[in-house]
């Protein structure tokens, strides 16, 4: 049976993935540095195997990936140190290789494609990102490719749009939406905020990340997973806060205001150069990936919104 493996599980898209290896049946590994977190977020599934890594140690690499047949990278950097990304790419690339693995497939992001040049992005859209984050993932992506183009391992890489869901946290877009209306404050949001954007539910992820990394005819090339639809920043905050029964209070952040904040968060600072992204998102098409795998379940916004929403009610009602 194919072993199946994710690294940097302990996140919310490493719990997608394992609830639809679980619904499965099938036995899966996690691989993190935190042995605590992993162990409180896998230890009750009899078909999770917990491993640690320390990415810079190659033995540690090696024997993390040992007995692996696919290995599924989901390992994120801080948003100021975007310049790991090829780098612990390339030290996970070459563990991988020597301990047999035969495949891998990465989870990637839009910012490769730069500034969209179609009215929908397909996977042969050109790759010419404008930011540094954006040429650090498509160096990422280049190392995985060369890998498999000369044979030491098949490789594909599916790329996301924005994203949101349980537990996702301030790595949404939506995250002060939902925390504002939660807590009766203020939603500070990157502005433009009418602007027509995609988001991914990522519960809607785990099924396609599987799928994918099962077809044989997936590598050696990228596959787009786009939103349900397209929705603005304000539209999903009116239907946050309609949820709590309160008038939407909104603040938009523009880019001098975001400038600003950057002299004191060095996170702020660079979302400076992503910027372009909130005035020309890049619309996904992923009807290649419908073609290799068949339809894409994608949870309807005001029904993935409702479900995130309690689990913000449900996490303060906790304390």
């Amino acid at each position: 049976m194919n072993k199946i493996a994710f690294f940097g599980a302990a996140g919310a898209t490493g719990k997608s993935i394992a609830t639809n290896l679980r619904s499965r049946g099938m036995a899966y590994r996690v691989v993190g540095r935190d042995q605590k977190r992993l162990a409180t977020t896998f230890g009750s599934d009899p078909l999770a195997e917990i491993r640690t890594w320390n990415p810079e140690d190659p033995a540690s690499v090696r024997a993390a990936a040992e007995g692996v047949d696919t290995l599924i990278y989901l390992v994120g950097v801080p948003y100021n140190k975007a310049k790991q990304h090829p780098i612990l790419m390339r030290q996970t690339l070459d563990g991988a290789i020597a301990a047999g693995v035969k495949r891998i497939v990465l989870l990637g992001t839009v910012y490769p494609y730069g500034l969209p040049e179609t009215p929908t992005v397909a996977e042969t859209h050109p790759r010419n990102p404008p930011t540094f984050k954006g040429g650090m993932r498509k160096e990422q992506e280049e190392i995985l490719f060369r890998a498999h183009a000369e044979g030491k391992i098949q490789a594909t890489v599916l790329r996301l749009p924005d994203f949101y869901g349980p537990e996702v946290g301030e790595l949404s877009l939506l995250h002060l939406a939902f925390k504002a209306a939660t807590e009766e404050g203020t939603a500070y949001m990157i502005g433009p905020i009418d602007t027509p954007h995609e988001f991914v539910y990522i519960p809607d992820l785990g099924p396609v990340m599987v799928d994918l990394a099962l077809k044989p005819e997936a590598y050696g090339r990228a596959w787009n997973f786009a939103g349900a639809g397209t929705i603005s920043q304000r539209e999903a905050a009116k239907q946050i806060f309609a949820m709590a029964s309160r008038k939407p209070k909104i603040l938009t952040l523009g880019k001098t205001a975001i400038r600003l904040m950057g002299l004191f968060d060095p996170v702020m600072r660079e979302l400076v150069e992503m910027h372009y992204l909130q005035k020309t998102p890049v619309p996904m098409n992923d009807s290649a990936l419908t073609q290799l795998i068949g339809p894409l379940k994608k949870t309807p916004y005001v029904e993935g919104l409702r479900l995130t929403y309690q689990t913000y009610v449900d996490r303060k009602s906790r304390g």
